[in-house]
């Protein structure tokens, strides 16, 4: 069962990237933290990335990224009692599955999982191949929630949403199907909204951006659920701290 208000927890920079502070303690701590924050307000669901990593490898991430995910996704596990997700960015799904397997994590996000984007990684080539037969081998309950033409990227001239959305379905075996807007924080037209839940039938429907306690009712009109992230956080900074007055106002709003 796909949840129907799952809330983001932002991963700090992990060891390796760029941008991390060395103190990978006190980082893990900050997740499980928000993690609460978020059950407590009453999300049913999170999703975990590696959000602070920027730049972003397009198709693997490094090992330490792996086993610094396992490790943090284990620590909120054991402190929440909501399914998880995992979202290892840019694309590495097979990574995401790894992580996945290892906590007992119920989903992965997975921003390319069939056709081809344009990205500022580069072009990312979907693997729906390899990580449905991936699944099937380690972890065969691990649900996939796949991006249709992805937030932070263009598709190739001419494609066409509604076809990618059914592709995504009945070739690459989504168990649900991500629609964003153009950039992190952004909400999605309610046109694409549309045309994709008309494509995908009775398979579930998420709002993966943009999502905010004055919009998300209008969503879950057409969506089955929403990801949301930059509007729980403090001043609405998507690399702060979750928000718990913000959090609860946006479920209130929601239910």
């Amino acid at each position: 069962m796909i949840p129907r208000l799952i809330g983001m927890v932002h991963l700090a920079p992990l060891p390796g990237a760029p941008r991390y502070a060395g103190d990978f303690e006190a980082d893990a701590a900050d997740a499980v933290a928000d993690a609460e924050r978020l059950v407590e307000a009453g999300f049913d669901a999170l999703m975990v990335e590696n959000f602070g990593d920027v730049p972003f490898y397009a198709d693997e991430a490094p090992k330490i990224t792996i086993a610094a995910m396992t490790r943090i996704v284990g620590a909120i596990a054991d402190r929440v009692d909501v399914p998880i997700g995992v979202n290892v960015l840019r694309n590495d799904a097979l990574g995401a599955l790894a992580v996945a397997t290892a906590t007992g994590a119920a989903y992965i996000r997975v921003n390319v999982l069939s056709g081809i984007m344009y990205t500022d990684q580069g072009p990312i080539v979907g693997k729906a191949a390899e990580v449905a037969r991936a699944r099937t081998q380690l972890d065969p309950r691990v649900q996939i929630m796949a991006d249709v033409f992805v937030k932070h990227a263009v598709p190739p001239p001419g494609t066409n949403i509604q076809h990618a959305a059914a592709d995504l379905v009945e070739r690459g075996l989504a168990d649900a199907v991500i629609v964003s807007g153009p950039a992190t924080g952004s909400e999605p037209s309610t046109a694409e909204l549309v045309a994709v839940r008309t494509a995908i039938g009775a398979t579930p429907l998420l709002v993966g951006s943009g999502a905010h306690e004055s919009n998300v009712s209008n969503l879950l009109a057409v969506a089955d659920g929403v990801i949301a992230g930059t509007s729980l956080k403090i001043d609405g900074i998507s690399a702060n701290a979750v928000d718990p007055e913000r959090a609860a106002r946006f479920v209130a709003a929601a239910r």
